[in-house]
């Protein structure tokens, strides 16, 4: 893992870019460590700088997190292929005319997935390996079929917190049950990219003991500010 810059903002987090062979990631650390660590993943194929992403995993940071995000492989400013290129805009054109978008989801989504979670595990293998990151790791994020993959083949996690999943691959969809860490699950009522009945169904799914499903009315990128408070007290509540 090699730094390539830093600087400390006004709250003393400190934000750090670094890479790691082709992955690019950014690393955002409070004032006192070492601090457990929360994988901080973005909405498929959005780039790690998105303004919401930045936003939460400050908010994190500055409440005694280390915060981790990369660009994985198709996404943000890395390499797609041309089918990818395609695929997103068939998706787009389908979503807008209302027309099914099951297999086209597949095609993009599901390949995403396979190839993100080995470089996830690449990074969180040299995240832990800092002095200042603790061995608790968590995830917090938008792409809900990324995180119920690591979770099901990534022991280090011990918890997640989840945004959506009205669209989850088909094999994501059966690993829910496989899922067995504390679990927080957002859902905006009214998200109009998400069908709220496959949201409820996949949350219905999880096998976790302890799942708590947070529900508020909004379109997609209405989740309330609070919730990013109690998403702390959550991750505070398993890794601390």
């Amino acid at each position: 893992m090699h730094f390539i810059s830093e600087r400390r903002l006004d709250d003393g987090v400190l934000e750090r870019e670094f890479t790691l062979g082709e992955i690019p990631g950014t690393l955002w650390t409070p004032g006192s460590t070492p601090a457990p660590l929360v994988l901080m993943a973005h909405n498929n194929g959005l780039p790690k700088a998105d303004p919401r992403l930045v936003a939460r995993a400050r908010y994190t940071a500055a409440r005694g997190f280390a915060v981790a995000t990369i660009d994985a492989a198709g996404c943000g400013d890395r390499p797609r292929t041309a089918a990818d290129v395609q695929a997103r805009a068939d998706l787009r054109r389908a979503m807008q005319a209302g027309e099914p978008v099951d297999e086209i989801f597949e095609s993009l989504i599901g390949p995403l997935v396979e190839n993100a979670v080995p470089e996830w595990q690449t990074t969180l293998d040299a995240l832990l390996e800092l002095p200042e990151i603790s061995g608790r790791v968590g995830y917090s994020g938008g792409w809900a079929a990324l995180g119920i993959r690591l979770a099901v083949v990534e022991p280090r996690i011990a918890a997640a917190g989840l945004f959506a999943g009205g669209y989850v691959p088909r094999a994501q969809r059966e690993e829910a049950r496989k899922v067995t860490i504390p679990l927080l699950f957002l859902l905006q009522w009214d998200d109009e990219g998400n069908p709220r009945q496959r949201a409820l169904d996949l949350f219905d799914a999880f096998g976790s003991e302890e799942k708590t499903l947070h529900a508020n009315p909004g379109g997609h990128t209405g989740t309330p500010w609070f919730e990013l408070e109690d998403g702390c007290r959550f991750l505070a509540r398993h890794l601390t």
